[in-house]
């Protein structure tokens, strides 16, 4: 099933390592008879969570925004466009940012697609609450892309029914940051109603969407509501903190406790991280590694306990991630977890004045990594220690340039003074398609 907006040619795999070449727009066009009953709705949501784990998304390329742009991680390779993430100064012509644009929309599209089809499905085998459930998911698909748009571009174009041509969303403007936030809640706010509240650690669920409203309310900073929603989770006895750090990824684990939400592989459909991490010896290509700084700081037994078992290193001295590592590369992409839950509610808590509560969440994902209790006591100690306990705990997941973004943090830690740098730039292949789509300040 094909549909969408822009989407880039991509591809020539070469070493492992994928170039974008002759970027230029083409549109996909749709069957407008994809979903027509159970079985082919069914396989539409499929696609839609198959394109969420596609390279340019969860796969791989999204993922590389959020923490090459951070201090955890060098390039060893030698392309350009990927070093401008970690010299923050990223070029609209960047064709990974205009991958993961692409990658993105295509999967509002898919999710679009659902949402205007399943309610109307006539089929005396497909239940309402089977078409609610489906329906649900595909809204807080939605949310979550439109979710990672804001926080990576600003305010962005909101399509909201599915196009089957590159002109059906020509001459579409961006909208605000505040109303593309405000899509984002307001999907979230109508899937959970329409998902059982249930636990599936692959597919979305009612407590899926309180686990990314927990993360959407700490970025709006309304605390109150970011612990009320962690704290839904914390409460499940289906969610834990299982021990040591390394037991929700290693040997070959799938779909722990520590779980809300992850994307599967298989052998047929790989997760592209594992070639970029792994070192030759391994298969990879090692393109990007942990630097010296974060080496220092995982190895140090006071500060990153057992989480250096994220990293490893080669008979010739090479230091390398290890959190995506099997062969074939069927590593999950982690994109909910509750060790993220404990610290959403931990930095709501120390931002509301319960520092004694901050602590205590705080001292729970410490103690799973087998460290002591934090030894911080004022407010502004308590959020530096859950800033650095996060940089850790998520340090291969996309957090870390976020988080610093988000709290006012990124110039001090990153020497960045340039505001204009906390955004990406849109990409140049769709200001040239559309010039109603405005580019972002300073590029």
């Amino acid at each position: 099933m094909k549909i969408l907006i822009r989407i880039l040619p991509l591809v020539l795999l070469l070493s492992a390592c994928k170039d974008f070449l002759d970027v230029e727009p083409r549109d996909s066009v749709s069957d407008d008879a994809t979903i027509v009953d159970e079985a082919s709705a069914q396989t539409a949501v499929r696609g839609m969570y198959r394109e969420l784990g596609d390279d340019a998304y969860y796969g791989s390329l999204f993922q590389t925004i959020g923490y090459l742009s951070g201090d955890n991680i060098q390039w060893t390779g030698s392309q350009s466009v990927i070093q401008q993430f970690i010299s923050h100064n990223v070029k609209a012509d960047n064709a990974n940012v205009a991958t993961v644009w692409a990658g993105i929309y295509s999967t509002i599209n898919r999710a679009n697609q659902v949402i205007g089809k399943v309610p109307a499905v006539a089929d005396a085998t497909f239940t309402q609450d089977e078409k609610n459930a489906l329906t649900g998911e595909a809204y807080f698909i939605r949310a979550l892309a439109y979710f990672d748009l804001a926080r990576t571009w600003g305010g962005v174009q909101l399509v909201l029914k599915a196009t089957t041509n590159i002109n059906d969303t020509k001459g579409l403007k961006r909208s605000t940051l505040e109303q593309t936030y405000a899509q984002v809640l307001s999907d979230l706010q109508t899937a959970e109603p329409l998902l059982p509240e249930t636990t599936n650690r692959y597919r979305a669920t009612r407590k899926t969407v309180w686990a990314l409203m927990a993360r959407f309310y700490l970025y709006r900073a309304n605390w109150e509501q970011a612990e009320a929603y962690s704290s839904k989770l914390i409460a499940d006895a289906k969610y834990s903190l299982i021990k040591p750090y390394s037991a929700f990824f290693a040997n070959n684990v799938v779909a722990t406790n520590e779980s809300i939400f992850e994307i599967s592989y298989s052998a047929n459909n790989v997760n592209a991280h594992r070639g970029y991490w792994q070192p030759p010896a391994n298969g990879g290509t090692r393109q990007w590694a942990p630097n010296d700084a974060f080496i220092a700081l995982i190895n140090d037994r006071a500060v990153g306990g057992n989480r250096k078992a994220a990293v490893a290193i080669t008979n010739q001295g090479l230091w390398y991630g290890n959190f995506y590592y099997r062969s074939p590369a069927t590593d999950p992409a982690y994109v909910l977890r509750i060790a993220e839950q404990y610290l959403i509610r931990a930095e709501a808590r120390a931002q509301q004045g319960n520092l004694e509560g901050a602590l205590a969440d705080l001292d729970a994902v410490r103690d799973r990594a087998g460290l002591t209790a934090s030894t911080a006591i004022s407010q502004g100690d308590i959020l530096l220690a859950i800033e650095n306990e996060r940089r850790l705990e998520f340090a291969f997941e996309p957090h870390r340039w976020y988080d610093l973004v988000r709290t006012n943090r990124a110039a001090t830690v990153l020497g960045l003074t340039d505001e204009r740098r906390y955004l990406m730039p849109i990409p140049a292949v769709e200001l040239s398609a559309d010039k109603a789509l405005d580019p972002n300040p300073g590029y």
